[in-house]
């Protein structure tokens, strides 16, 4: 239940301090008062988005606070634990907003919150009603959550919808394997076009490796034949080569040591040199000889090259980065030659998934439509007693063309006001009055399933007659024993049997418009009954006095 609702500086507003208390609670007071504050006040605690407007002339920032006492705050807590704000303590959950020029901020136990967060823990706070809302009844979507609630089948409507999202999930991945079949084709024979290039290529990484040292000998064959012949003539010619003119000079030396013998290390040396310019020439002249010149072997190495160059430009910088290109597409090939199982067993699983979401939606609809006569019955009770005396009401079921998130059918709420005339969707339902009452019909057959701690009810009761009006106020009174309930009404037969009765009135204080809230009782009350009847006198007082000695009475 609401506990505490404070206001600052909201419209007419400059402080508001109010303690609601527990059951069936009417405020009242002169059009134009302020009572909408209040409502406006909790439909901003709630998360309704704020306008600057709203902020009371002369005043930069308006606040609210309220205060809830919840019994079962389960549900509450998971919300906020899930968003990191601490939970109630012992069931007290504060919510405070601030409003400026600039900006809103709001927050639940004293931490900062969003607004998404705020209007989803709100939701299941409040129930507000108000002359316009009732429209929502003709919703069918919103008259199949009032039958779930009725038939308490949270369980099954569980099990469906997490068959459902399973069925989907299912469905979505069968038709994406299916579409990139088809899309991918051409994309499949780019792959297989890759795989071939680089496996006729028929590349080794030993070839890779020397392939372009090779073409540049090969392609450089003539300049270093020039080169290294003059070096050839210098290493192997007769009298005028290096090795010949070095023999001489170790001849020259053995003679030298012949005559010192001290000489020996200083010609030593030099018959090693003899010794390593003979393996040099022999290694050179095999150079010589390996140079080749073919101009065939020239062009293959360019073709080699020139291939190479191409898969690089095309697949990766290197060799490595090339191969596991290839490997890429393979894999990504091999995946797609199994399509065809992938595609059987996506099929399998889609068919499996709707079989079991079928057998979901049998029991969730068995369940629906064995609540829809106790529904029928029960609204039909409370419809009597708001005036309906020979109305008629029936829950029609419409199976859907496809599976959808809440069922496998529609609901349709058909209601006949009138003897004689044919049932009729609520859609169809012109008036305000009656539609108002067949919500308070609704809300009162779904009162032991609806665990809204709070319903506000502002001005339902337009556009009903007084004996009409008193009716309604008695499944107010009805639904208090079960909820906390607030009404905002003109209709002294409805405020007469709440079980607290508040009064908000204008007045000028220092010059500025204020609006004040407080609760009427004894006198008071009477006199506010009387106000409200718009009559004065004995008889008016009288009529007041019996309207509150008579709670009972429809």
């Amino acid at each position: 239940m609401l506990t505490l609702l404070k206001i600052r500086h909201l419209a007419l507003v400059d402080s508001l301090v109010w303690e609601p208390q527990r059951g069936f609670l009417a405020i009242t007071g002169e059009t134009g008062a302020g009572k909408s504050v209040i409502m406006g006040g909790i439909a901003l605690v709630l998360g309704e988005r704020a306008d600057k407007g709203m902020i009371r002339s002369g005043e930069t920032q308006c606040s609210l606070e309220a205060g809830f006492s919840l019994s079962h705050p389960e549900a509450t807590d998971a919300l906020l634990e899930e968003a990191g704000v601490p939970p109630c303590e012992e069931g007290q959950l504060i919510i405070r907003r601030v409003i400026t020029t600039t900006g809103n901020r709001q927050f639940i136990n004293n931490s900062p919150v969003t607004l998404q967060l705020l209007r989803r823990v709100g939701a299941g706070l409040v129930d507000m009603h108000h002359p316009e809302s009732h429209r929502s009844l003709t919703s069918t979507e919103r008259q199949l959550c009032l039958l779930d609630a009725f038939a308490e089948d949270s369980a099954l409507l569980h099990a469906y919808r997490e068959a459902y999202r399973a069925w989907t999930e299912a469905c979505a991945a069968h038709r994406e394997l299916r579409e990139r079949e088809m899309a991918n084709e051409r994309e499949l024979d780019f792959l297989r076009h890759q795989v071939r290039e680089i496996e006729e290529a028929a590349f080794s990484t030993e070839e890779v490796a020397g392939l372009e040292e090779r073409w540049q000998r090969a392609r450089n064959a003539g300049r270093l034949r020039d080169t290294v012949t003059p070096m050839l003539q210098l290493l192997a010619g007769e009298e005028d080569s290096l090795p010949a003119q070095l023999r001489r000079l170790v001849r020259l030396g053995h003679e030298l040591t012949r005559l010192d013998a001290a000489a020996q290390p200083l010609v030593a040396p030099l018959e090693a040199l003899v010794e390593e310019l003979e393996d040099n020439a022999d290694a050179l002249q095999d150079y010589a000889d390996s140079l080749g010149g073919d101009p065939a072997e020239l062009a293959a190495l360019e073709q080699r090259v020139a291939t190479l160059d191409s898969l690089k430009r095309k697949y990766g910088a290197d060799w490595e980065s090339i191969c596991a290109h290839a490997e890429a597409c393979r894999a990504r090939l091999e995946a797609e030659d199994n399509r065809e199982e992938r595609l059987h067993e996506l099929a399998e699983a889609e068919r499996t998934a709707l079989e079991r979401l079928r057998r979901a939606g049998e029991a969730l609809a068995a369940a629906r439509r064995k609540a829809a006569p106790r529904l029928e019955r029960d609204f039909l009770m409370h419809a009597a007693q708001l005036g309906f005396r020979r109305s008629l009401f029936r829950v029609q079921f419409a199976p859907e063309p496809k599976p959808g998130p809440q069922g496998t059918e529609s609901v349709d709420f058909l209601f006949g006001p009138n003897p004689g005339e044919p049932l009729k969707p609520l859609r169809l339902i012109a008036s305000s009055g009656e539609l108002a009452r067949v919500m308070l019909a609704l809300k009162s057959a779904l009162a032991k399933q609806d665990d809204t701690p709070l319903l506000v009810f502002d001005e339902i009761d337009a556009n009903v007659g007084g004996e009409i009006a008193r009716a309604v106020g008695m499944k107010m009174r009805e639904l208090g024993t079960e909820h906390q309930v607030i009404s905002i009404t003109h209709f002294p037969q409805v405020a007469a049997l709440a079980d607290h009765h508040y009064l908000i009135a204008k007045g000028v204080e220092q010059g500025r418009t204020l609006s004040r809230l407080s609760e009427v009782r004894g006198e008071a009350r009477v006199q506010e009954l009387v106000r409200m009847l718009g009559t004065q006198g004995e008889t008016a007082e009288a009529h007041a006095r019996s309207l509150l000695l008579r709670p009972n009475e429809v």
